[in-house]
């Protein structure tokens, strides 16, 4: 477990973002005590720039020992190597590589994709996405509903072209690419992990890039929110799989809360 420092960690972070749900998973996973600061989707952008001198144009960021470390996967290569314990990565050389090569394909091959998709098929129904923006901004931002879901429907269009039936069609084909991905993977090993004998970087990512798909109890998105009929649709399709049902287990019993 991590001790506790003179100044702690602080995360920057959009609430909602599976990239920044991986990072507190593995914050909270090794008991480091840090602070967080969420911020409004857009804002985020010349704050990140900023924080990491032009390197990262995104979070989540992470201030740490006088750095500001950007992207997910170095985030987490730097709490192994300052708080190694319990690790996330694999102790054998050879698992430790593939749980790396794999934590880098599925930020590559289903983040885009699990984001895209929830975001597109939010554009179609604007009631529902004004109520899951205001539920999703910091302070008192969520009061004014219209207008917070008005702002996000033009910002993840502009964003990640969340409004093209196209890119749609290529998410969903993504996402089921990914879920054979981390079946074939789990067919390797125990099931229970997807390298090795315990919980590692590869679980972490896999489980918290599918949560806008699964959305388990335990992850960041509240399970009660209004969800567009055709998300739900599509999620019953995938809901008998054994990747998807693997993302709810894991999030049940290895998802610590700080």
């Amino acid at each position: 477990m991590a001790t506790q420092t003179q100044k702690k960690p602080v995360l920057w972070q959009i609430d909602i973002s599976h990239y920044a749900e991986k990072v507190r998973w593995a914050l909270e996973y090794k008991g480091v005590d840090h602070v967080r600061r969420s911020l409004l989707p857009g804002t985020h952008i010349p704050i990140a720039l900023a924080m990491t001198k032009g390197a990262k144009p995104t979070v989540p960021v992470l201030q740490l020992e006088g750095r500001a470390i950007g992207d997910s996967t170095e985030i987490i290569a730097a709490l192994e190597a300052k708080y190694p314990e319990p690790p996330l990565y694999p102790i054998d050389a050879e698992e430790r590589t593939r749980a790396i090569e794999l934590e880098e394909w599925f930020d590559d091959n289903l983040g885009p994709q699990a984001r895209l998709l929830p975001f597109y098929e939010l554009i179609q129904e604007p009631e529902i996405f004004a109520e899951v923006a205001a539920k999703s901004v910091p302070g008192p931002l969520g009061k004014a509903k219209p207008v917070v879901g008005a702002y996000a429907r033009a910002y993840t269009s502009v964003r990640w072209g969340a409004n093209s039936d196209g890119e749609a069609e290529k998410a969903r084909a993504g996402i089921a690419t990914a879920f054979d991905k981390l079946e074939e993977e789990l067919e390797k090993g125990n099931g229970e992990f997807i390298v090795g004998e315990h919980l590692s970087v590869a679980d972490i990512t896999a489980a918290s890039l599918f949560y806008p798909v699964v959305v388990p109890p335990e992850g960041p998105l509240d399970p009660e929110l209004p969800r567009p009929p055709a998300l739900e649709r599509f999620r019953q399709t995938l809901s008998d799989r054994r990747g998807y049902k693997w993302v709810e287990e894991t999030f049940r019993k290895h998802r610590r809360r700080g």
